[in-house]
């Protein structure tokens, strides 16, 4: 089954020094329909004015990853850690049994665009920790190039869940085939541009799907697209 979630559909706030959209329940926006993909829980689109940010705010047990699009993100924490990303760059943080960070937009005149996923973990309390992952953006052509899984390997973030983040780009007419094992789900979203699932499902910008039971995904670039395939359980 695919199940097309249109852009337009999901919850979208402005509160000046914050923008974005909500796909699943988060802070304000409660949805008794809506639980999550899996262990997806939260998959929010954001914009960040230049120097704003958040401040110090605890989190426990989710694995959360957050992709920069445009811009840089700073993030610091309570075990140390501090770093600023930027796009080809994951910070992936798990709160485990409890961490406490900030983030913010480190430029005072560029706005930060960013993809932010919380994930139950497999296990509950964990010890805490963070990493930051660097990707070659050239390879996201043609391909779907892991970024985040639980299977470790150079240049791919690891996380407390059995699932696996990739990022591509495709050309004009260009499509490229998933098959996801038996009983996963996939997740699909579009960054840029356009794509068709298994010639029948449309994606805009910005336009998502949750696919379950279907064996084989063919996905067609209509123009250029840069699109995420989340792979769960």
């Amino acid at each position: 089954m695919i199940q097309v979630v249109p852009a337009a559909s999901r919850y979208a706030f402005d509160r000046g020094w914050l923008r974005g959209n909500y796909s699943f329940p988060f802070a304000d926006y409660q949805d008794p329909e809506q639980n999550g993909f899996g262990p997806l829980r939260v998959f929010n689109d954001d914009w960040i004015a230049p120097g704003k940010g958040f401040g110090a705010h605890p989190h426990a047990d989710m694995e959360i990853v957050s992709v920069v699009l445009k811009g840089e993100l700073r993030h610091e924490d309570n075990l140390g850690n501090v770093a600023v990303t930027g796009f080809g760059e994951i910070q992936r943080m798990s709160a485990g049994s409890g961490i406490i960070h900030t983030e913010h937009n480190s430029s005072e005149t560029e706005e930060l665009s960013l993809l932010q996923m919380w994930f139950m973990p497999h296990t509950r309390g964990l010890t805490p920790s963070y990493m930051t992952s660097r990707f070659d953006t050239e390879a996201l052509q043609g391909r779907l190039l892991p970024i985040v899984s639980h299977t470790a390997a150079p240049q791919v973030a690891s996380i407390q869940q059995d699932m696996t983040l990739y990022l591509s780009r495709l050309s004009a007419g260009e499509q490229l085939t998933y098959q996801p094992e038996a009983g996963r789900r996939t997740y699909l979203f579009v960054i840029e541009g356009g794509l068709t699932i298994n010639g029948d499902a449309a994606l805009a910008v910005r336009d998502s799907a949750r696919i379950t039971e279907t064996p084989e995904l063919t996905l067609s670039a209509d123009g250029a697209v840069f699109f995420m395939l989340i792979d769960l359980p």
